[in-house]
C-alpha cells in the first residue's frame, strides 16, 4: 500500500437550488493504518443518483443528511486493498455506500457502508452500480412487489432512459406488458424503443405529455413508475384506469426547487378510481437482493435485458458530472470512473 492520502468530496453548504462549486470542499486526510477487522477499498467507479440531491438537505427524510464538513455518501464499486477482517481479502471485489472519495476504510460489517462483494465475471463492475445494483433493485421490486403488473396490462415509467426507468421497462415487457417511457429528447427516446424494446416513448421535450399518453395509452394506465413528479405525474393521473397502481420512486424535477413542492393537483383521480399511490425504498428489499439480481443475471445472459452505463472519467469533474442528472444529460446510469481496476 504505497497510497499515503486519500482524496475526498466534502459537503461545504447546503445547496440552494443546483449545486454550486462552492458547496463542495475537498480533502486529502492521511491513510491511517488498520485496526482489526476493518478493511480499505480502492474505489473504482463512483455512482450518481438523483436522491443524492436530497441527501444535501438539512431534512428529515428515509436516511439522515449528509453534514456540513462530512464526505458525500454515495455508492461504490472497488477492489479490497488491504483487509484486517476474515470477511474480505485482498483482491475481493466489493460495492458499497462507499461516498465521493478515493478510499473507503472501515470496519468490514460497517452496517452504513454494507459493503458486499461482486463477481465481475458475472457482469462488469460498472454494472454493479446498475442493473446488478441499487438502481436495478429498486426497479425490480419497486415494480413487481409494489406496481404488481399484470400481463397484457399497460405499464408506464418516467425517467425511462435513466438508471431506474430502463430497468422497469424490460421487467415489465419481460412480464407480458405494455411499456410507455417518458423520456426527454428524441435520441433517448430511441435508445428506450430500439435498444430496450419498449412499445412506445413520450418525448416530453417534443410536445404536451398528456398528448402522448392519448396516443399510446388509448386504454389507459395500470402501472405508472414515478421518477420525476411535478407537472408528468399530474399528466399520468388523467389516465389511470380502475385500480391502477402508482409507484413513487423519486421525483427529479423537484429535488432542485428553491420553493415548495409541487404536489399532485389531479389527486382525486385516485379516489375516482379507487387506485393507489404508495412510496418504495430499495432497502426495504435488501435481504432479496440476491434474488433480484439473480433474475436480471439470468436475462442478461441470455441477451433479453440490457444494461446502460454513462460513464464519466475523472475524479476532479465530480461537482459537474453529478449536475448531468438534472440537466438530463445522461443516457443511462451515470457512473464516475476514479481508477483503473
Amino acid at each position: 500500500m504505497t497510497q499515503a492520502t486519500n482524496d475526498q468530496f466534502l459537503l461545504a453548504a447546503r445547496p440552494v437550488g443546483m449545486p454550486r462549486d462552492s458547496d463542495w470542499q475537498r480533502a486529502a486526510p492521511p491513510l491511517a493504518a488498520l485496526r482489526e477487522g476493518e478493511v480499505r477499498v480502492k474505489i473504482l467507479y463512483i455512482s450518481l443518483d438523483p436522491a443524492m440531491r436530497g441527501w444535501m438537505n438539512d431534512a428529515r427524510s428515509y436516511v439522515r443528511p449528509v453534514a456540513i464538513g462530512e464526505v458525500m455518501r454515495a455508492g461504490g464499486v472497488g477492489v479490497v486493498v488491504e483487509s484486517a477482517s476474515p470477511k474480505f481479502d485482498a483482491g475481493d471485489h466489493v460495492m458499497g455506500v462507499t461516498g465521493v472519495q478515493r478510499y473507503w476504510t472501515g470496519p468490514a460489517d460497517d452496517k452504513g457502508a454494507m459493503l458486499a462483494k461482486v463477481d465481475p465475471s458475472l457482469a462488469p463492475l460498472p454494472t454493479w452500480l446498475n442493473a446488478l445494483g441499487m438502481p436495478g433493485m429498486t426497479a425490480y421490486f419497486g415494480l413487481t412487489e409494489v406496481g404488481r403488473p399484470k400481463a397484457g396490462e399497460t405499464v408506464v415509467v418516467s425517467g425511462a432512459a435513466g438508471a431506474v426507468g430502463m430497468t422497469v421497462g424490460q421487467v415489465a415487457k419481460h412480464l407480458g406488458c405494455r411499456v410507455v417511457g417518458i423520456a426527454g429528447g428524441a435520441d433517448k427516446c430511441r435508445f428506450v424503443v430500439e435498444e430496450l424494446g419498449f412499445d412506445a416513448c413520450i418525448d416530453y421535450k417534443a410536445g404536451p405529455v398528456l398528448a402522448g399518453l392519448k396516443q399510446h395509452c388509448p386504454q389507459g394506465v395500470d402501472v405508472y413508475f414515478d421518477n420525476v413528479g411535478g407537472d408528468i405525474l399530474d399528466a399520468v393521473l388523467t389516465r389511470i384506469n380502475m385500480k391502477a397502481r402508482i409507484v413513487i420512486c423519486g421525483a427529479i424535477s423537484q429535488y432542485n426547487a428553491t420553493g415548495p413542492v409541487q404536489g399532485p393537483a389531479n389527486y382525486l383521480a385516485l379516489l375516482v378510481n379507487r387506485a393507489r399511490m404508495e412510496g418504495m425504498l430499495v432497502t426495504d428489499y435488501a435481504d432479496r437482493y440476491p434474488e433480484g439480481v439473480a433474475t436480471l443475471a439470468g436475462w442478461m445472459k441470455e441477451g433479453s435485458f440490457k444494461s446502460r452505463e454513462h460513464i464519466v472519467e475523472g475524479f476532479d469533474t465530480f461537482p459537474s458530472t453529478l449536475l448531468m442528472l438534472f440537466k438530463g444529460e445522461n443516457l443511462g446510469k451515470l457512473v464516475l470512473k476514479v481508477a483503473e481496476a
